[in-house]
């Protein structure tokens, strides 16, 4: 079975028509590390899946510092959430971050399928809710929690990425600067 129906079955079950239909309506494409997929101003009118591979979400703001809002690792939905839905230029940019092989859901297949399958609703109603309570989280974490800790839930988090991604990515989504996480990790690591 496609990862992406088993990442579906996790909340809804389809039939096998159904998930023909869907499989039907979604694309599957392959990206080398560094591709842009969505710039900052485009609007946002896909859903990402990724099947394989690694991707980021990230802002760039005046000052022309980047901020990391999220990681998107195999088995992850990712996307420009505020674009997607309102259907206005976004301010995100996704990147692919090693080879991947991404999943592709329009925003109109996406409302097709709620027509058709209306169960697929109750299933991307759980996606946002969980978005919505992770970012919830992570914001009450950037307010509360020292960057040690931080740090230590993103590696909870994200086991395999602290190999993957350079640290200057790591530093951004936990919200320091690279110098201080430098400084930060050579002393959890003298610990």
């Amino acid at each position: 079975m496609p990862l992406i129906l088993q990442n579906i079955a996790k909340h809804i079950l389809l039939t096998p028509e159904e998930q023909q239909l869907f499989l039907s309506k979604i694309e599957v494409h392959h990206f080398k590390a560094k591709t842009i997929l969505l710039n900052s101003g485009e609007i946002c009118t896909h859903s990402y899946f990724v099947n394989s591979g690694l991707l980021r979400s990230f802002n760039i703001n005046d000052n022309i510092v980047e901020h990391v809002l999220n990681f998107a690792c195999e088995g992850y939905w990712i996307g420009d959430m505020y674009s997607l839905i309102s259907q206005k230029p976004g301010n995100l940019f996704i990147e692919v971050l090693e080879d991947a092989e991404i999943v592709f859901l329009s925003k109109e297949n996406q409302e097709l399928l709620y027509s058709e399958i209306p169960k697929l609703e109750r299933f991307f109603r759980i996606l946002t809710e969980n978005s919505l309570v992770a970012n919830q989280e992570r914001l009450m974490d950037n307010l509360s929690l020292s960057a040690e800790e931080r740090f230590e839930k993103f590696c909870k988090r994200y086991p395999t990425l602290i190999q993957k991604v350079p640290q200057k990515q790591i530093a951004s989504y936990i919200g320091v600067t690279p110098e201080f996480f430098s400084k930060m990790k050579s002393r959890l690591l003298r610990k």
